[in-house]
């Protein structure tokens, strides 16, 4: 399909869902995803008979349509059932801002074009066997598994989804003030949803004593597990918890076609952390656009980084 094709424009209720879903190939731009993270606001550009699709997660200020990205909503942009040449990716996006004058989204990694600017996100293929896997850890990530070992820690399947859940927005909840309560509200209906559907992975560790030391709570879809949400206690960091969970995760899923999907990160440190385990970076690709008319325009310039 070339550039030329007709992209057709459709609201969220004249969507097919079943046609949309079967070519969404990432778990945040499923349907349901978007509908509990976006809270049901977003549209879409199509071509063909759903060979092509791209969601538009949106919001409106001062009488202003803008796209953002929703909370915990990593990568969204062109999904298709064929690879995309960056003219199609141009032609999308052109069409986009005659719906949104401001935009600031971040595109799949399968939407590369030149001039976008790429973001870190690290994957895992869980395809050989855990000897293979556990050969390819560095030297750093060795030595922690061993003082874990000392710690006398516990590998736990499906901790409770709400102890799981304030576990993380206690410990990093003040790092994240971007995220509103109901940014989490919406985000635990997910879970729950997730949950239905038998889609969605909680492990954790424990101490000698009982205590829940590190989580992770991972969207299972498409043969990809998401690390969506990561975390440790001050007793975990210090028993190299995280570490061993991981570990234990990839041992347990190990031999099987999947991706461990490590959701990113720009971070140094937890950058290092996830290529501690072998694994490779899949750039995904950050999109701004600014039509805006002035002064709005010329006033969002001088505060950049902050939505309109």
């Amino acid at each position: 399909m070339h550039s030329s094709h007709h992209i057709d424009y459709l609201r969220r209720q004249d969507i097919d869902d079943t046609k949309w879903d079967a070519v969404v190939h990432l778990v945040y731009g499923k349907s349901f995803y978007l509908d509990h993270m976006a809270d049901g606001q977003w549209d879409a550009l199509i071509a063909g008979d759903y060979e092509i699709v791209m969601p538009l997660t949106w919001r409106k200020k001062w009488g202003i349509r803008y796209l953002y990205q929703p909370p915990f909503t990593q990568q969204l942009g062109l999904f298709a059932t064929t690879p995309i040449s960056p003219r199609l990716i141009d032609a999308f996006l052109k069409r986009s801002h005659q719906h949104c004058k401001f935009a600031e989204i971040f595109l799949n990694y399968r939407n590369p074009r030149p001039g976008l600017k790429p973001f870190t996100n690290f994957i895992l293929d869980l395809s050989p066997s855990y000897t293979e896997l556990n050969a390819g850890y560095k030297q750093d990530l060795v030595n922690n598994l061993k003082i874990s070992r000392r710690a006398s820690l516990q590998y736990i399947q499906e901790p409770p989804l709400l102890h799981t859940l304030s576990l993380f927005r206690q410990l990093y909840g003040r790092r994240l003030l971007h995220l509103s309560p109901k940014d989490y509200h919406r985000f635990e209906a997910l879970c729950g949803t997730l949950q239905k559907k038998d889609r969605l992975l909680l492990r954790g560790v424990i101490d000698s004593n009982g205590q829940l030391l590190a989580t992770a709570l991972l969207p299972r879809e498409d043969g990809r597990l998401y690390l969506l949400q990561s975390t440790s206690s001050a007793a975990g960091r210090q028993a190299s918890a995280n570490h061993f969970l991981l570990d234990r995760l990839i041992c347990e899923f190990s031999g099987q076609p999947l991706t461990l999907d490590f959701e990113g990160s720009e971070q140094p440190g937890i950058a290092h952390f996830y290529r501690n385990f072998g694994a490779k970076n899949q750039p995904y690709y950050f999109y701004r656009n600014n039509r805006l008319p002035w002064p709005l325009r010329y006033l969002k310039e001088l505060i950049d980084g902050n939505m309109i």
